[in-house]
């Protein structure tokens, strides 16, 4: 359960032979959007504080202001908030359709549409709903153009989640997250129902990947070693930057504007359609499922430590055990 690079394993720059481009001006095309997408991460957040300091002070200063009807502020920021979220939807889509190159500029212009929405929405929890968004088009830009620097698979996905490292940093300062795992005294009293709930989450969603898209194995056996490599990638790389992005930090700010479920429901729709790339609409849904299972256990524990590890081990079932045993992890 992570989100593919459309354009690897063959097909790396096939679309840029269609658009009549050369693999080196290609490479150099892609190279570059990911250092503006991180240039305009860093201006979304500086020019954020600015306006925000500036729109407090104007607050401050204020006399007989009569307080706002939240019924009346929920209804226009869902209004607003919808916007990009359907926009994000549609790039999947199209990226699901086959039409990659539209997929990719539409996602560097909806980059580009939110950094300059921070900059002239005051209202602070709409601009950290923003910032959030900002980060799956950022996901999927880079996890389409980062190059293929090794054979092994595995590999990749190291140089596609650690540079994704940096603009989340930004925004969990930018938002002042206090980063913590939180393992709460319930789940200390309770770590042993807890970790099979874990490990039963994780088989059955890798289960029914796994009956979709027939992964392919990414260790050559099940080796104590191998086993190891695949944990640490799928578990500190790919579990815990993807469960950052889409419950710690999206699903909690969506919570602030829209409520609970709401806001469950949201990010488990777009952790679905973001799961675009292998190409199947069964995909989308058996992910979209899998991320309402994954946020649903983030409402009830607050812990990023049992999504990650749910998330990781879902990966190294599908993408490491499962396929050396067979379905049914070889006793059906």
């Amino acid at each position: 359960m992570h989100l593919p690079g459309c354009l690897r394993k063959g097909r790396t720059f096939r679309l840029a032979r269609e658009q009549g481009l050369s693999n080196g001006k290609a490479y150099i095309l892609l190279k570059n959007i990911q250092h503006v997408l991180i240039d305009l991460t860093l201006l979304m957040s500086t020019e954020r504080k600015s306006i925000l300091s500036m729109g407090l002070t104007a607050k401050a200063g204020s006399k007989n202001m009569s307080a706002p009807k939240i019924s009346g502020y929920l209804k226009s920021d869902a209004g607003i908030i919808l916007v990009p979220v359907c926009l994000i939807m549609l790039a999947e889509l199209l990226l699901l359709a086959g039409r990659e190159y539209i997929s990719i500029w539409m996602h560097v212009g909806i980059v580009m549409l939110l950094a300059f929405a921070t900059t002239f929405v005051h209202k602070r929890e709409l601009t950290m709903v923003f910032q959030a968004l900002m980060l799956l088009s950022l996901l999927r830009l880079v996890n389409i153009s980062m190059p293929v620097f090794f054979e092994k698979t595995l590999y990749i996905f190291v140089f596609t989640y650690a540079p994704l490292l940096i603009p989340i940093i930004i925004v969990l300062r930018a938002q002042d997250f206090r980063f913590s795992w939180r393992i709460s005294e319930e789940m200390k009293r309770n770590r042993i129902l807890y970790s099979l709930i874990a490990v039963i989450a994780a088989v059955a969603i890798a289960e029914g990947e796994y009956a979709i898209i027939e992964a392919g194995y990414l260790i050559p056996d099940l080796s104590f070693s191998s086993l190891l490599q695949l944990s640490i990638v799928m578990i500190f790389f790919v579990g815990l930057v993807e469960e950052i992005i889409f419950r710690y930090i999206l699903q909690t700010r969506l919570e602030q504007v829209l409520g609970t479920w709401p806001a469950l429901l949201t990010a488990s729709i777009l952790f679905g359609v973001m799961h675009s790339g292998y190409g199947t609409i069964y995909e989308v849904l058996m992910t979209g499922i899998a991320g309402l299972v994954i946020g649903y256990l983030y409402v009830r524990t607050r812990s990023l430590y049992l999504i990650t590890l749910i998330h990781g081990l879902t990966n190294v079932f599908l993408f490491g055990i499962i396929p050396h045993l067979g379905p049914g992890l070889g006793l059906l």
